[in-house]
């Protein structure tokens, strides 16, 4: 898909030799478009959300292309890749942006390749197509394919919880801010140009989850190396199959490898970190290890609101002596995190000023643990991460009565407050703990009121 559009950017003229290349993606186009770059001589510049993993970031750059990261936000938001990409396009002069969300050229590739190859393999007979949907550019050009020769086949379309792409509406009932959306490659929250959803027949969520741990059964038992959108496909096509008749043929479209995953949901370690696998009780752990996160010595968080500019932002945590910060709007939403290093540079790169709003430099990516986890669980997010915000759920409820989980900010822990917990303590500190104990019970009380006023 990627060659196909530069190929048809150049007989159209409009691409030249000596041209950039610049293309906001999750990663995978990207690769397409750097490989095909590396050969053709074209500069490329990829801008990448922060979650894509660091497999793409490293193969991207083995193959010559310039790498900015975005913060994971909303496609219309200034900071988003979209967006970066087309400020990027119109300051550098003799760019282009293929835009595979747009491009004709995607779901034709698909419509005269992809589509013809699983045909001649079917045998011109395929009952049901299960995909993702990206860019939208495979299941539209496939399915429409596969709607003139087999009629009667029936296309399936899958999508993430937090995305919006599926119909009907009322099946997007988790929202983005509701789930972390760790699959890659598929879901979004608009509806890309280039995906026909007229020839889908029907529309499947899936989760992390199940994706994650079917892609890994893939993996085992089939010897199939794939991705966790592979998984997303797969878990949704096994129980779509089951209305087929013995016989019909389902076909799965498995649009990735483990490549770019290694450090992901392959990894054990990041699987329990998320939730997505629970913890091997045989395994020999410390003492510490299954207590509670509630039982810390954590301080009363210091937190900042979205307006505060970075000069001020800098000013408080020095004068505080914290590293971090987490940001939050005045409801008491999390918004994400600042630290004093990322502000720093930042403003040392050029890419923010110091009167610009901390919502510029904040990590929306970041890890949370509750007061109910695990010492254990904490450990695994602290071998990768600074921090963890610790959170509280509270109940609120609504005028009319309707209720929602509300997450508020109760702390945020690291390593030394694992260690300052794990190594022996003098009588002093046992009775400074049992006070801050204390104390913390009264701060879940207070947050409780306060959500209430």
């Amino acid at each position: 898909m990627s060659l196909r559009m530069i190929e048809d950017a150049e007989r159209a003229g409009t691409l030249k030799p000596g041209d950039t290349l610049i293309e906001p993606t999750s990663g995978n186009t990207g690769i397409g478009i750097a490989l095909a770059a590396a050969v053709k001589g074209y500069r490329c510049i990829i801008v990448m959300p922060e979650k894509m993993s660091m497999e793409k970031v490293d193969i991207l750059r083995a193959l010559g292309a310039e790498i900015v990261r975005t913060p994971c936000t909303r496609y219309d938001a200034p900071e988003s890749n979209v967006r970066v990409a087309w400020k990027l396009k119109n300051e550098i002069p003799n760019s282009h942006i293929l835009d595979q969300y747009r491009n004709p050229s995607n779901p034709l590739a698909h419509y005269d390749t992809t589509a013809e190859e699983i045909l001649e393999q079917c045998d011109g007979k395929i009952d049901m197509f299960v995909a993702g949907a990206g860019t939208g550019g495979s299941i539209s050009g496939i399915a429409r394919k596969l709607k003139e020769k087999c009629p009667e086949c029936k296309i399936v379309g899958v999508d993430p919880d937090g995305s919006i792409v599926a119909l009907p509406s009322s099946l997007n009932t988790i929202s983005a801010e509701d789930t972390t959306m760790e699959v890659e490659g598929i879901g979004h929250d608009f509806i890309p140009t280039v995906l026909d959803r007229s020839v889908v027949d029907q529309w499947c969520k899936s989760n992390d989850k199940e994706s994650f741990l079917m892609a890994r059964r893939l993996i085992r038992e089939e010897g199939l190396l794939c991705g966790g959108s592979a998984g997303s496909a797969m878990s949704v096509a096994v129980k779509a199959a089951k209305h087929l008749k013995e016989g019909q043929r389902c076909v799965v479209l498995l649009p990735d490898s483990v490549r770019n995953y290694m450090s992901k949901f392959l990894n054990d370690k990041w699987m329990v970190k998320n939730g997505f696998l629970k913890e091997d009780v045989e395994e020999h752990h410390p003492w510490w290890w299954t207590i509670k996160v509630q039982k810390l010595s954590l301080l009363a968080p210091l937190t900042l609101l979205p307006d505060v500019n970075c000069q001020k932002a800098i000013e408080i945590l020095r004068e505080k002596a914290y590293d971090q910060a987490p940001v939050v709007a005045e409801s008491g939403l999390i918004l994400g995190m600042v630290t004093l290093s990322n502000i720093l540079s930042s403003v040392l790169a050029g890419t923010a000023q110091f009167s610009d709003p901390v919502m510029k430099v904040m990590y929306q990516q970041f890890s949370k643990i509750s007061l109910d986890d695990t010492l254990g669980k904490l450990s695994h997010i602290l071998e990768n991460d600074h921090f963890a915000i610790v959170v509280h759920e509270l109940e609120q409820y609504n005028a009319d009565g309707s209720s929602f989980m509300k997450q508020m900010v109760f702390g945020v822990v690291t390593a030394v407050d694992l260690l300052s917990f794990v190594t022996p303590k003098t009588k002093t500190q046992e009775r400074r703990d049992a006070t801050l104990e204390s104390n913390s019970s009264e701060r879940i009380f207070s947050m409780a009121e306060s959500v209430e006023k």
